[in-house]
């Protein structure tokens, strides 16, 4: 694990293992530590890098507005600081996979694969655009504590909110640790980003898009089309999970995963 200095911020980073980068890249209001699995599991045949983005867990925080675009700027200057130049794999929950559409457009030659797991290629709605303004606002008078509270009934399916309470309540954990100005800013970059569904059939890189059975965020009807448009790309349901798929059923989730990097890449 490190800490490492970019040109306006510090950005913390879980590096472990050896072989083909893999990059996983979290969700809001989160931070590397949802890919715990996901790192055990993959070490031991990948060299696999976890960042916590500008913002979230370990790296600084940037006042005002933080695009999905900065957000994927930092990425590139980041593996650039780690002298990585081999392609990579991209791994993006929800947020995460904003900013990898935003990778793909800003810095393609970074990448060999993309996987796009419980998110979206549109942007916000008007409503919705305007929902996450308040919530920034909030954020920043009345502190974290009502996002960690209303989000798990979201982000998780029934199941696991009514049989896995341990794990539902380490994710709160995350939330409530998570620097309100951090959350305020990756807010209003999220409700101000482009919109992808039109580009998705441009999208020149094997894709895996992953989505929860049970996600009512992003739901399987949407990321199934997500795929359809995109070339290259696999459509991937894991059961027994909602949107936080990677978390939730980590064996459905890395199998398919596993299955994706052993794959050809062009």
């Amino acid at each position: 694990m490190a800490n490492i200095q970019l040109s306006d911020l510090e950005m913390f980073c879980q590096d472990v293992g050896r072989g083909q980068p893999l990059l996983l890249v979290h969700g809001f209001p989160l931070d590397h530590r949802m890919w715990r699995h996901q790192i055990a599991s993959f070490r031991n045949s990948h060299r696999v890098l976890a960042p916590d983005l500008r913002g979230f867990g370990r790296t600084s925080v940037t006042a005002g507005t933080v695009t999905m675009a900065r957000m994927a700027d930092d990425l590139d200057a980041l593996l650039a600081a780690m002298d990585i130049s081999e392609p990579i794999t991209f791994c993006g929950l929800s947020m995460g996979g904003y900013v990898g559409l935003e990778m793909v457009t800003r810095h393609r030659s970074r990448l060999s694969r993309l996987v796009l797991s419980d998110t979206r290629a549109a942007n916000d709605l008007p409503e919705v655009a305007k929902g996450r303004g308040i919530m920034a606002h909030r954020l920043e008078t009345e502190g974290i504590g009502f996002v960690a509270e209303s989000m798990p009934t979201k982000l998780f399916a029934p199941e696991t909110q009514q049989q896995r309470g341990e794990l539902v309540a380490e994710t709160v954990d995350v939330m409530n640790g998570t620097l309100a100005r951090g959350a305020a800013s990756a807010a209003r970059g999220m409700a101000i980003r482009k919109d992808f569904s039109d580009r998705l059939d441009e999208l020149d890189l094997p894709t895996l898009v992953l989505c929860g059975e049970y996600d009512e965020v992003t739901p399987p009807s949407e990321m199934r089309e997500m795929a359809k448009r995109a070339p290259q790309a696999v459509y991937v349901e894991i059961p027994r999970a909602g949107h936080m798929s990677p978390l939730e059923n980590p064996d459905d989730f890395n199998l398919a995963l596993a299955g994706f990097l052993n794959g050809p890449v062009d």
